[in-house]
């Protein structure tokens, strides 16, 4: 399988484009990549995951935690392109880079919050898009229950997680 085609993938393209749920983008991602048996931080979907939160940043007014983020995120981004990896096929990578870039350009001259989207260009992964939005329930774009799903999500696991840690550490 194509690794664009993966269905964790195919949702962060729905949940980018379709409603601008940068969270859920990183979230889908985030599961995506820790799937992956070596957890290398220069992987490709790091770039993808890093975009996702830059923006989520950018929506929220933390710009300098926009600028930060998207700029680690445009690194890793030229990285890839350099390798001809699978990662940059079947969406148009270069316009991807562009608005990137852009984006970092509007944020630094105090530009208004704007989305864009990830252009598909494989009529393969175009229909997984499709067919995925048909599936997917989706928040309307620009609610609060998007902008500020960070502090409306329930964080118990989270923190469950967090203190059998602590207690694993301290034994």
């Amino acid at each position: 399988m194509h690794p664009l085609h993966q269905p964790l993938f195919v949702k962060f393209i729905v949940y980018f484009n379709d409603n601008q749920d940068y969270f859920e983008c990183h979230e889908v991602l985030e599961e995506y990549w820790k799937s992956l048996p070596d957890g290398d931080k220069t992987h490709p979907l790091t770039a993808y995951i890093l975009l996702s939160t830059g923006m989520y940043h950018w929506r929220r007014g933390n710009i300098p935690g926009a600028l930060r983020t998207l700029r680690n995120a445009e690194k890793k981004f030229h990285s890839i392109s350099n390798l001809h990896s699978a990662f940059t096929e079947e969406i148009d990578f270069k316009r991807l880079l562009n608005n990137v870039q852009a984006t970092i350009v509007s944020i630094s001259s105090e530009g208004p919050f704007s989305s864009f989207l990830i252009a598909v260009t494989s009529q393969q992964l175009r229909q997984l898009v499709e067919i995925m939005e048909d599936s997917l329930p989706l928040l309307p774009e620009g609610s609060d229950a998007i902008i500020h799903k960070h502090m409306l999500r329930d964080r118990e696991d989270i923190l469950r997680l967090r203190e059998e840690k602590k207690k694993g550490r301290q034994c």
